[in-house]
């Protein structure tokens, strides 16, 4: 196996058995609460957008009640947004005077963070973007992201991107540096022209690891939402990341390489549909598609980090608190069924989806059947089922109309193989399966 494939399975053996994370996008564009690239979209300058940073004091967060959300919903890791695209700071960057110190708040929010959700026992990880709208050497007309992207101003400025480069690299150093150990480095991201190598990106990664040598790093100092890169290859670069990390979707068959040998990967979604906060924006999932996603996620042995908007005063939306409360309620009783755990070793059934750790088979039905519950090609293969929830048992059924199908097992909740049984759980109701 390559050396940096080998590598790579070592540093995210605990990343993927934890399986499920809290993302967290916040800085100045809560303000305006039309979501985290609003500066870009409405095309505002540094000067509009300077009210912003003027005003930035949010009274009420506190970041011991988010990691305290995070472990109630059954969430083993964070990242946060320690410097978005519009170049502002969480942190007390020595390199900027664009950081919340310099607000009315004047407190370094990410110390704040990493102290509350370290001391909840959750692992960490900040949010760094490679983009900058606000630093005076990232390029400005004709870049296909930034906010004076049409100012004819710009046209033909000379912008020293080195640097900008140094300036990057210094920060990741202060973050890499100044907080303890972290354990995740998400950067974002890579577009044409401005990816791999353009970013220094072997420096970059050299750097970040001689600084944090169990730290693992996303894949989007090469790809982005819409590509991988190489870390789907069997030589993958330096820079292609610990982990792929698919945007607003679940892959249909995982995350895997050229061979079809399975990578690390991380789905990445929003609660509503912005990442940061809107305040118009009420279209929320369901508590049980969040389930239902994180379970599809590790069942095609990936994970699933959902993200949060806080408000301007530093409030997690009350919306997404009550969501991510009833998944905990739901991880609460079965966890089993997605720590540890990952794509089992039978094909997905029509009622739901399987998850297996060795020889525990977790069935999640998420339908009532006709008839019992059948477990195709498993029969023969069951010691004895239990009720995840409660450890209550589940009976392999004998009944007279599955005669026919002597290779398949067949569940019933009840011992006299009844046909038909409510489900415990709308949500997704768990059978642990105890393979012989």
């Amino acid at each position: 196996m390559n050396q940096r494939i080998e590598d790579r399975t070592r540093r995210t053996k605990w990343f993927m058995h934890d399986r499920f994370g809290m993302f967290i996008h916040w800085g100045l564009y809560s303000i305006p609460a039309r979501g985290e690239w609003v500066r870009s979209v409405e095309q505002m300058s540094v000067e509009d957008y300077q009210p912003f940073f003027e005003e930035f004091d949010p009274t009420d967060y506190k970041p011991e009640e988010w990691a305290k959300l995070a472990k109630e919903a059954g969430m083993k890791y964070a990242v946060l947004t320690t410097k978005h695209h519009d170049g502002f700071c969480l942190f007390d960057s020595q390199l900027t005077d664009y950081k919340s110190t310099n607000t009315p708040c004047h407190r370094d929010l990410v110390r704040e963070y990493v102290d509350a959700f370290r001391k909840e026992g959750i692992k960490i990880g900040f949010y760094y973007s490679l983009l900058d709208w606000h630093h005076p050497d990232f390029p400005h007309y004709g870049d296909r992201n930034h906010p004076e992207r049409n100012n004819p101003a710009w046209k033909g400025v000379q912008h020293n991107f080195d640097n900008y480069i140094q300036y990057m690299q210094g920060q990741v150093r202060e973050l890499l540096t100044n907080y303890g150990k972290i354990d995740i480095m998400w950067f974002d991201f890579s577009y044409p022209g401005m990816e791999c190598e353009t970013w220094h990106a072997t420096e970059l990664v050299n750097l970040a690891r001689s600084l944090q040598p169990g730290l693992i790093i996303d894949n989007r100092l090469e790809g982005s939402g819409e590509k991988s890169g190489s870390i789907r290859t069997k030589n993958p670069t330096v820079y292609a990341g610990d982990f792929a990390c698919p945007e607003q979707m679940i892959p249909p068959e995982g995350v895997t390489d050229v061979d079809g040998d399975p990578i690390p990967w991380e789905a990445c979604i929003t609660l509503n549909d912005n990442w940061g906060y809107c305040a118009k924006d009420h279209h929320y999932k369901s508590s049980r598609m969040i389930i239902r996603n994180l379970v599809e996620c590790v069942s095609k042995g990936g994970n699933l980090i959902v993200n949060v908007g806080p408000n301007a005063k530093g409030q997690i939306p009350e919306p997404q608190q009550k969501i991510l409360r009833d998944v905990g309620r739901w991880m609460r009783d079965n966890s089993a069924s997605v720590y540890g755990c990952g794509k089992a070793d039978f094909a997905k059934p029509e009622w739901g989806r399987y998850t297996q750790n060795g020889k525990k088979l977790y069935a999640h039905v998420y339908e009532e059947t006709m008839g019992n519950i059948c477990l195709p090609g498993l029969a023969g293969k069951i010691d004895h089922c239990r009720l995840l929830k409660d450890g209550s048992e589940v009976f392999v059924s004998k009944y007279w109309n599955v005669a026919e199908y002597p290779n398949d097992a067949f569940l019933s909740f009840d011992k006299n193989g009844v046909l038909t049984f409510p489900l415990p759980d709308e949500n997704d109701t768990v059978i642990e399966v105890t393979l012989k």
